[in-house]
């Protein structure tokens, strides 16, 4: 049976996103260049404000949140004031 973790209050529940550390061929990539401290929006607390939706991808501070595993995945939840803000591509 799988789990599903509804965060509380302004608590927002990510998935870090972990960059490859070689291209598709095989090229290894130096770890500056794969640095950034991303995450993909899994569920949003009902007190949130309404600006984060699932799905949506963020930039988060290098060090917080809580880790929380369910099943093999590991997660992290955030306060949505500790989101530094939401990326887009252009």
């Amino acid at each position: 049976m799988a789990k599903r973790l509804v965060p509380s209050l302004n608590r927002i529940l990510v998935e870090k996103i972990i960059p490859p550390s070689k291209t598709s061929v095989g090229i290894l990539l130096p770890e500056n260049t794969t640095k950034l401290n991303s995450g993909k929006v899994v569920a949003v607390g009902p007190k949130t404000k309404g600006s984060l939706k699932e799905g949506e991808t963020v930039l988060l501070h290098e060090y917080g949140g809580t880790q929380v595993k369910l099943g093999e995945k590991e997660y992290h939840l955030y306060q949505e004031d500790e989101i530094l803000g939401t990326l887009h591509d252009d």
